[in-house]
């Protein structure tokens, strides 16, 4: 199977130099994803377009490509191909009804035809005398140019022809690590994940930094919506997160701080934190979710007052979307359920908060707070590659990886449904379908002394969750890791 991956547009308005730099990203994040499916994939650079090819013959192996293909920033479209020496028109419609002869049966149609080099022919030529013949040879409802139900798509390169089986709309933006790289606040709801995708698809190797107010349970469920961040849209760059003990930070803004301005000044601690993390990690931009108006510390005034703490770039991606449009896009990455099952956890929240916060009392509020447990923050801080984040849980609670089901247990297969649907697992021994973002709040269903399996894709999620599970020591949890990789 061959396939033709099609830029995204602004990288084809660059300078050479620029355009170069950017495909070569690309190219470096294609074979970095994809070889984790198939090794033996071969990604190759053109000008305009880079060419991807496999040797398998696996259906499942073409879908599982052509979706973490969907899911690279910087692709405009991804298109199943096949090629052949430029022969004339009957060699074209020859070529074409094996593709398209039953897709056409009973349905209105369209041939468009994209052509580059010279020809005696025209790309209406095409269009119109294979369109002829397809009406012809096949049972077609007929043509029509407008909204047609099937679009016949044909691709001329000078001497070659490009048969287009499907066409695959891919994210836009810019390779991931094009662009310089970021230290992304998160939090787990909605706003966070949906600009770190955001600052992700625009080409920045996105890190992120994580306060922890004060919950173990939230810590988790902040790491495992990172970590799908970066599994389905990061392109295995190697990146941070970063977790922050922030609970004497709000033990003392309660106890210090005037509660109209407990919001106000709990954000620009956060931001001297990031920022000081920031210089060591040399990144030049922060990231937040805020929008604007959308709680009592995101007005205008009250964002002034916060940015001033810091001479930081702070990026907003969501500064001006409405809502409903986060949660829409947090649906269509991924995120909504994880914000939808977040554990709750016990922050600073104002009574009678103020909305337009003014500069010098702040600074005044500030004096009475003791700066040293900034520096105690810092201290307890853990930084963790994103790619070892179940490591890390490891060293907390041992729990025994097996690549064979153990009699007797019950297999979780804690998936995305999406990931689960279009590759089941398929095993003798019992398996309980529970995606790890409704983990926690589903973990009364687990009956104590009977053994329990975790299972995901690539073993890090599952790794992550069986050590909190077991931390308790309640429950005989173990994780599901088969050798053989599973389709």
């Amino acid at each position: 199977m061959k396939f033709v991956v099609k830029f995204f547009s602004e990288i084809a308005i660059k300078s050479k130099p620029v355009r170069r730099r950017f495909v070569g990203h690309l190219v470096e994040n294609l074979r970095a994803l994809l070889r984790d499916i198939d090794p033996d994939i071969a990604v190759n650079r053109g000008w305009d377009k880079l060419h991807v090819e496999t040797r398998s013959t696996d259906p499942l192996v073409w879908s599982r490509l052509v979706g973490a293909m969907r899911n690279a920033p910087g692709i405009t479209y991804i298109l199943e191909v096949s090629e052949y020496p430029l022969g004339d028109v009957e060699d074209i419609v020859q070529r074409i009804l094996p593709v398209y002869a039953e897709r056409l049966a009973g349905r209105t149609f369209a041939v468009r035809c994209k052509r580059t080099g010279k020809h005696d022919f025209t790309s209406v030529d095409i269009e119109r005398e294979v369109g002829a013949a397809l009406l012809q040879r096949t049972g077609a409802a007929g043509v029509q140019l407008r909204n047609p139900q099937v679009t016949v798509d044909l691709e001329i390169s000078k001497k070659t022809l490009y048969v287009i089986g499907r066409r695959h709309r891919g994210l836009g933006g810019y390779p991931v690590g094009s662009i310089d790289p970021v230290l992304s606040l998160i939090s787990g709801g909605f706003d966070s994940p949906v600009a770190s995708y955001l600052t992700m698809k625009r080409g920045m190797r996105t890190h992120f930094l994580f306060f922890n107010l004060g919950g173990r349970d939230h810590e988790i469920g902040v790491k495992e919506v990172a970590l799908y961040l970066w599994q389905k849209y990061g392109c295995n760059q190697r990146v941070l997160f970063i977790s922050v003990p922030f609970e004497e930070v709000v033990a003392e803004l309660l106890d210090k701080i005037e509660d109209s301005h407990m919001g106000v000044i709990l954000k620009r601690m956060m931001l001297r934190v990031a920022e000081r993390l920031a210089d060591e990690l040399e990144i030049d931009a922060l990231v937040t979710g805020e929008c604007v108006a959308q709680v009592s510390s995101q007005t205008l005034r009250n964002l002034s007052v916060i940015d001033r703490v810091t001479d930081r770039l702070v990026l907003r991606p969501l500064i001006a979307t409405d809502k409903e449009e986060i949660v829409r896009m947090a649906t269509g990455i991924g995120t909504e359920q994880f914000a939808a099952n977040m554990p709750e956890y016990c922050g600073v929240i104002s009574v009678n908060p103020t909305t337009r916060a003014k500069l010098d009392r702040v600074v005044a509020q500030e004096q009475r707070f003791d700066m040293g447990i900034l520096d105690r923050a810092l201290a307890g801080t853990r930084r963790t590659r994103i790619d070892r984040l179940a490591d890390d849980e490891f060293e907390r609670v041992s729990v025994e990886v097996l690549g064979v089901p153990l009699a007797g247990s019950i297999i979780i297969d804690i998936r995305h449904p999406d990931e689960e649907e279009l590759f089941p697992l398929k095993l003798h021994a019992p398996v309980l379908k529970i995606p790890f973002y409704e983990l926690h709040s589903r973990r009364g269903e687990l009956h104590p002394g009977q053994t329990y399996m975790l299972f995901c894709g690539k073993g890090v999620m599952s790794r992550l969750h069986a050590s909190h599970l077991a931390e308790s020591g309640e429950l005989d949890v173990k994780v599901y890791a088969p050798r053989i990789e599973q389709p």
